[in-house]
């Protein structure tokens, strides 16, 4: 299996946790803008009235995974979901929280909930 392959699978993994956890699943892989300041968001969920957007990493261990979510990237993602909120105002009420779900194959999830804030 190649990294392309690992990477949709751990976002397949994902987004089963999260439906069994209760989340509804309201946006996959949503971009928005193109080059560098894109903001791309791998998983967003919905859990009564907050609006989750959802970081997925894959690596060997837990601990590398989760650093391997830069600064850079944290806002990328800061940045799509102000715009998916913008383009759904179905949401405009919801709470908005970052998530993290590390993925260790094979079968390791850890969900880090509020994995980073809005400065």
């Amino acid at each position: 299996m190649n990294n392309y392959h690992r990477g949709k699978f751990a976002e397949l993994l994902a987004a089963f946790y999260m439906l069994c956890h209760g989340y509804r699943i309201v946006g996959r892989n949503y971009v928005t803008g193109r080059g560098t300041t894109a903001g791309e968001i791998d998983l967003i969920c919905r859990k009564r009235h907050t609006l989750v957007f959802t970081e997925i990493k894959q690596r060997q261990t837990t601990e590398k995974a989760a650093y391997a979510i830069s600064r850079t990237q944290q806002q990328r993602i800061i940045r799509g979901a102000q715009s998916f909120v913008k383009s759904h105002p179905q949401y405009k009420n919801d709470d908005i929280r970052f998530d993290a779900v590390l993925i260790v194959i094979p079968f390791n999830i850890c969900h880090i909930k509020n994995a980073w804030i809005v400065d």
